[in-house]
């Protein structure tokens, strides 16, 4: 067997990111670059009023002031502020060339055309202005290569002057749901069947990622079956596949795999749940076949198959991050394995956690986080911190 962080580095260097396509910024969301994005233009493109009020010099110092004009976003005043003088200016409007300052309009008295200070003069020279160039200037890297797009990066590739982006196209993904015992949800199992639920699961743990899911179905413990399935999914960038990934006389994942032409990179991860964890390619797709059992699906999903599609994608960091908290009871001690402990908040604090059997979906429902607990770890008191990775 071998570690987790291990089989999470070997499994992505089984394949490099897919190819490189542009598309429009309101297709770009939840994608990662591919290429760095620069700035076509610099933001603010002039200095820019960063309130309501009046534009003027401020070696003119309390006034008072005759208002020669306006200055309005997009419409700026055109001509120079002069001494005593000042220009009515709005929120985002260009600062008139002569004047450097802006006055906020409810420290201002107006008499027609002549203003007076009734409040507190401005504090300093350039006082409620935004410089130009105090976002960023025109050549500076916006977004490095491997970023996550989110609303906001969108915004700032679009003030960037981008109306199109880089990404890695979207990948395939297609699921294999092994196991004679299953029946699709909704069609009654009676006594001796399971609905089968993990394939809907995947596709959920995936859905706001860049993927096409292929859902190639039920695959009964066969194995000719199991081999054309496998197969079959050869235009796929990865195909996972739940249970048969044991050693029992009806797992039959890993001699299909072989069958159908794979190489296996490594199975078998010292972990808790999801040991039965293989990985490895079928020609040009990436292979990964993970427990049946729910839970141990769920977790594999979380720590390599989510991470694989978000390498594939072209993300710089695709391994989940973890975060430092306090244990709201105590933990034992950790056998050979890591363990994966299922756990929700709960005043702060990580509590309570549920059952180890991982074939338990009721607590899995309820947990938004995974402790982790490394091979050998000792006892834990309540309070004490751990890492742990958030579900959500």
């Amino acid at each position: 067997m071998i570690g987790v962080e291990e089989a999470q580095a070997r499994i992505l260097a089984l394949h490099a990111p897919v190819s490189t396509e542009i598309v429009p910024l309101l297709e770009a969301a939840g994608r990662w670059t591919a290429t760095p994005v620069v700035a076509k233009r610099t933001q603010p493109a002039h200095d820019l009023s960063a309130m309501d009020g009046y534009a003027i010099r401020h070696q003119d110092g309390a006034g008072p002031w005759r208002v020669v004009g306006d200055s309005v976003a997009g419409t700026p005043y055109p001509n120079e502020i002069g001494p005593a003088q000042a220009a009515r200016i709005f929120t985002g409007a260009a600062i008139p060339a002569g004047s450097d300052t802006v006055v906020i309009q409810e420290n201002i008295t107006r008499t027609g055309d002549t203003i007076i200070l009734s409040g507190n003069g401005p504090k300093a020279l350039g006082d409620h202005v935004r410089t130009a160039g105090s976002d960023f200037t025109i050549g500076a890297t916006l977004i490095e290569t491997g970023v996550l797009l989110t609303p906001a990066r969108i915004a700032l590739a679009a003030m960037g002057g981008h109306d199109t982006i880089a990404v890695r196209r979207r990948l395939r993904v297609a699921i294999i749901s092994t196991g004679s015992e299953l029946v699709p949800p909704g069609v009654d199992a009676g006594p001796d069947r399971l609905p089968s639920s993990n394939a809907p699961m995947l596709a959920t743990l995936l859905r706001t990622l860049p993927v096409d899911i292929v859902d190639l179905g039920i695959i009964p413990d066969d194995l000719a079956q199991l081999t054309a399935a496998f197969m079959a999914s050869g235009t796929c960038d990865i195909v996972v596949s739940t249970g048969g990934a044991s050693v029992g006389d009806h797992d039959l994942v890993r001699p299909a795999l072989t069958a159908a032409g794979a190489t296996l990179d490594f199975w078998k991860v010292a972990m808790r749940p999801g040991k039965p964890l293989m990985a490895g390619r079928l020609g040009d797709t990436v292979v990964l076949g993970l427990p049946g059992n729910p839970v141990s699906a769920l977790v594999t999903a979380v720590l390599f198959l989510r991470p694989l599609v978000a390498h594939l994608a072209g993300a710089a960091d695709p391994i989940p991050p973890r975060i430092r908290v306090r244990i709201g009871e105590p933990l034992p001690a950790v056998g050979p394995r890591t363990d994966f402990v299922r756990t929700h908040w709960q005043d702060g604090s990580l509590s309570p956690t549920f059952p180890g059997d991982s074939g338990m979906l009721l607590p899995l429902a309820g947990a938004d986080a995974l402790v982790v607990r490394p091979a050998g770890a000792p006892a834990l008191a309540e309070g004490s911190l751990v890492e742990a990775i958030l579900l959500a």
